[in-house]
């Protein structure tokens, strides 16, 4: 089995920062894409960065000059550093993995982590 855990979410105040992990454990053979979504409150789950196992990576617009993802392959770790907070960053924030495991075989399968609240305010 595959499990995503979060964790380095919590309480900042506008302007602040944090880091946000991502650890994928069990049968995994490789990672090809590791992403951080985030849904608040009353409105649909969208992607905030993705990064490739090449390194490759994309930002949503709302967020891109102020984050930075990156990930450790020999952790299977993927991080989200968040910086100059607002309170619009606000939501829960979910780890997302396509994983190629002894299972899948070629075709990787999707995997989510449980959730990180975060909370920008004053």
């Amino acid at each position: 089995q595959v499990q995503l855990v979060e964790s380095g979410g919590g309480l900042v105040q506008p302007g602040g920062s944090l880091k946000l992990s991502c650890a994928a454990s069990g049968s995994i053979f490789s990672i090809p894409a590791m992403s951080w979504y985030r849904q608040a409150p009353g409105k649909q789950r969208e992607l905030v960065a993705s990064i490739s196992d090449g390194r490759s990576t994309q930002y949503a617009d709302s967020v891109k000059g102020r984050s930075t993802i990156s990930r450790d392959n020999g952790k299977n770790t993927v991080y989200l550093q968040m910086n100059s907070l607002k309170p619009e960053d606000t939501a829960v924030y979910y780890c997302n993995a396509a994983i190629r495991t002894r299972v899948s075989g070629f075709y990787p399968q999707d995997y989510w982590g449980q959730g990180t609240q975060v909370t920008v305010s004053s």
